[in-house]
C-alpha cells in the first residue's frame, strides 16, 4: 500500500472503537426494551414490605406450621429470587418458606442510590422481623447464596436471637478477602460507571444474552446452565432502574472486607456447602471452621449453584444438619 493511503487509513482504524462504542450507546437507548413484562419469579404469594431499606418484595408459600425458612438470592448484575427457585419449591411442600428480592433487584425498590452491605443487611432485618411477627416470634432458619451470605452473617451477628440456624451456599469471603481490613468501594468508580452518556449502555452490555450466558457458565463451571434462570435474568435485568444496583456492584460498594471478623463470631449453628467447579472455588480459609462444633461444612462436585444441579444432594445434607439441631 502506498504511504499516503496508509497514513489516511491509520486514523480511521483508530476511530473504529469509538464508532463501535457510539453505535452501542445509540442501540442501548433506542433499540433495547428496558420495560419488559416481568412475571413473578416464584409461585405462592407475592407481597410487599416497607422498610428502612426501601420497598421490598418477597414471596411466601407453604403450610402455616413449622420453622420458617428464609431464602436470599445472590448479588450480581441480574440477580433475583429465581436463583432460589429449586429450594423454595422443595421446602414449600413441608414448611413455611419465604424468598426475598434484595434492594435493587427483582420487584424490590430499584432507586438511584448507593447499594451497600449495610443496606442489604437492613433489608434482611426487616424481612426477618416480618416473618417472626407472622409466626409467633419464633427464631427462623435462613439460607443465602454467594455474596448475600456475607449480608446474612452480618444480620445474624447483629441480631442472633432472630435465627435458629444459618445456611450458606457458595458463600463469598473465604478467599483472600477474609483477612482484608481496608474499606471497599469507590465513589469515583461508581460515578464513572453510572455516567449518563454510557452508564445504561455499559449495563446493557454486561447483561446481554451472550455476556450473561458466559457468566452463568463460569458460575456453573459448565455449559449446562439452567436455561430458565437465564431467561428470567434477561427479563429482570431489563426493568426500570435495573442499572443502579449493578453500578454499586461494579464499583465494589457491595463487597465487605471484614469477613474474617464476622464469620468466626457467629454464635448459632451454621451449615455451609460449596462446589468444586467454575470460578468460585477459592475457600482457602474454610478449613478454619472444620473443627468448630457450630459449623457443618459440605463439598459437592458441582458449580456455585449446587441446588440447581443436584437438589436432592443439597437438601439431604441440609436436612441432616437440621435434624442434628432438633436432637
Amino acid at each position: 500500500m502506498p504511504d499516503a493511503p496508509r497514513r489516511r487509513l491509520g486514523p480511521l482504524l483508530a476511530l473504529l472503537p469509538f464508532g463501535a462504542a457510539g453505535a452501542w450507546i445509540a442501540y442501548s437507548r433506542l433499540g433495547i426494551d428496558h420495560r419488559r413484562r416481568m412475571p413473578p419469579a416464584l409461585p405462592g404469594r407475592q407481597e410487599c414490605l416497607g422498610s428502612d431499606a426501601g420497598g421490598l418484595s418477597f414471596y411466601a408459600d407453604g403450610p402455616a406450621e413449622g420453622v420458617p425458612l428464609l431464602l436470599i438470592h445472590s448479588v450480581n448484575a441480574a440477580a433475583n429470587a429465581y436463583e432460589v427457585r429449586p429450594l423454595y419449591r422443595h421446602y414449600a411442600r413441608t414448611r413455611p418458606v419465604y424468598a426475598l428480592d434484595l434492594p435493587g433487584f427483582g420487584f424490590s425498590e430499584r432507586s438511584d442510590r448507593i447499594y451497600t452491605p449495610e443496606l442489604m443487611t437492613d433489608a434482611i432485618h426487616a424481612m426477618v422481623a416480618e416473618i417472626r411477627h407472622r409466626h409467633g416470634g419464633a427464631a427462623i432458619d435462613a439460607m443465602a447464596l454467594s455474596l448475600s451470605a456475607e449480608f446474612l452473617a452480618r444480620a445474624a451477628l447483629a441480631r442472633p436471637d432472630d435465627y435458629r440456624s444459618l445456611g450458606l451456599i457458595s458463600p463469598t469471603g473465604f478467599d483472600r478477602r477474609y483477612e482484608r481490613r481496608n474499606p471497599s468501594g469507590s465513589d469515583t468508580a461508581r460515578a464513572v460507571a453510572a455516567y449518563p452518556l454510557w452508564g445504561q449502555a455499559l449495563i446493557d452490555l454486561l447483561v446481554s444474552r451472550p455476556s450473561m450466558r458466559f457468566f452463568l457458565e463460569k458460575t456453573w463451571g459448565s455449559r449446562s446452565i439452567d436455561e430458565g434462570l437465564l431467561e428470567y435474568d434477561q427479563v429482570s435485568a431489563h426493568q426500570p432502574g435495573a442499572e443502579f444496583a449493578p453500578f454499586s456492584f461494579l464499583a465494589g460498594h457491595l463487597f465487605a472486607t471484614e469477613t474474617g471478623r464476622i464469620y468466626p463470631r457467629l454464635e448459632g449453628p451454621v451449615w455451609m456447602v460449596h462446589g468444586t467447579r467454575g470460578d468460585f472455588v477459592d475457600y482457602r480459609h474454610a478449613d478454619r471452621f472444620r473443627g468448630d462444633p457450630n459449623w457443618t461444612l459440605d463439598v459437592l462436585e458441582t458449580g456455585a449453584f449446587p441446588h440447581f444441579e443436584c437438589l436432592d444432594a443439597v437438601t439431604a445434607r441440609y436436612d441432616a444438619f437440621l435434624a442434628r439441631l432438633a436432637r
